[in-house]
């Protein structure tokens, strides 16, 4: 009996043992996923450096992961596989997000940096108030060339790339948004025109620059152009950036009737896990501090005002990467147009890229 009494009494121990060695790999479980924080954004899109700096100081550890597109990105949201915490959608994909229940409601109070943030990059129609997004980066998209192939100044427009002399020159960027939408501004219409007359009008007018064009890709862009491989490109702005720091002889311009504005921004998504840790990531980022080396490292704009005023004199008063007001106020943020015209700007833009060439 004593024996049984024994056996008993060490199975409950036992049994005691297994419950607390559970309890408590469930609460380390529990406090290692409060600590950590899922950051998903563009490739090369932050100075490593930060995201030490970031979990030295706050002790967060941050799980961190690229995409390439914006549709990308949502689709893997939507999905929910992962749970992120942080994202980076461009300003028509924050108003498609938003429309599709995707997005948690920012609270302000959490983010005492976006007082630093420029007003002009704020409450803009892709997110009234920024109630759901916070500016990361900004930039435009325009044309890159090489002066010691073609003349200082002699490119000024999206007119300029018409010009028969440049046959077979000319790298453009692979998008539809960008190329149906240089049509559209070329002939004088909205960046997010939805008249399919117009559409079908812009998507002609590119199709007579075809022979100009000697390829449409993305990111190699910058490499060719640096290599001295064409004489001139469209990219964005910091794409340009990174070519010119390796080839002194190219300028970049905005197109002086009108081209695009874009915000990469950060945002929270509904399948958040760690939404505390989320806001902490997303202040630090948009810091002064942060925002200077990130405008450093990666080449594009800031939004914060005071880092671009910290920034080196030669960085902000290049009016092609900071154009002045004059500039700015003919820039067009893209709009999320819906599925239906997403579709049509595609099939236009399929059509100019099959056009033959004469």
């Amino acid at each position: 009996m004593k024996l049984l009494r024994n056996f008993v009494s060490l199975a409950l121990l036992l049994v005691a043992i297994l419950f607390l060695a559970r309890h408590q790999m469930e609460a380390g479980s529990a406090n290692d996923a409060a600590n950590v924080i899922n950051f998903y954004n563009w490739g090369d899109y932050i100075d490593p450096a930060l995201i030490d700096e970031f979990e030295s100081e706050t002790g967060y550890r941050v799980i961190y992961e690229t995409f390439d597109s914006n549709e990308a990105m949502m689709t893997k949201v939507q999905q929910g596989g992962t749970n992120y915490d942080v994202i980076v959608p461009s300003e028509y994909m924050v108003e498609a997000m938003k429309e599709n229940d995707l997005l948690l409601p920012l609270d302000h109070s959490k983010l005492p940096n976006l007082a630093q943030i420029d007003p002009q990059f704020l409450d803009l129609a892709y997110d009234p108030q920024n109630q759901y997004s916070v500016p990361y980066f900004w930039g435009t998209l325009g044309i890159i060339y090489n002066t010691s192939m073609i003349e200082e100044g002699s490119i000024r427009d999206w007119a300029d790339l018409w010009n028969p002399a440049y046959q077979g020159k000319i790298l453009m960027i692979d998008g539809a948004r960008e190329m149906i939408g240089i049509g559209l501004q070329s002939l004088g219409y909205s960046l997010n025109d939805i008249d399919s007359s117009h559409i079908r009008a812009a998507a002609d007018k590119m199709k007579t620059l075809m022979p100009n064009v000697v390829g449409l890709i993305t990111d190699e862009i910058k490499m060719h152009i640096a290599e001295g491989e064409v004489p001139l490109a469209v990219t964005f702005s910091g794409e340009a950036a990174t070519a010119m720091d390796q080839n002194e002889d190219l300028a970049y311009v905005v197109p002086e009737k009108g081209s695009n504005l874009w915000l990469d921004t950060f945002a929270i998504p509904k399948i958040a896990d760690n939404v505390e840790g989320a806001y902490a990531l997303i202040n630090f980022l948009i810091s002064k501090e942060a925002s200077i080396a990130n405008a450093e490292y990666v080449g594009y704009a800031t939004p914060n005002m005071e880092a671009k005023a910290a920034l080196p004199k030669e960085i902000t008063d290049d009016k092609a990467f900071y154009p002045d007001q004059a500039i700015m106020d003919k820039l067009e943020v893209y709009r999320n147009l819906g599925q239906a015209k997403l579709i049509e700007y595609n099939d236009r833009f399929l059509e100019v890229k099959i056009e033959p060439k004469s």
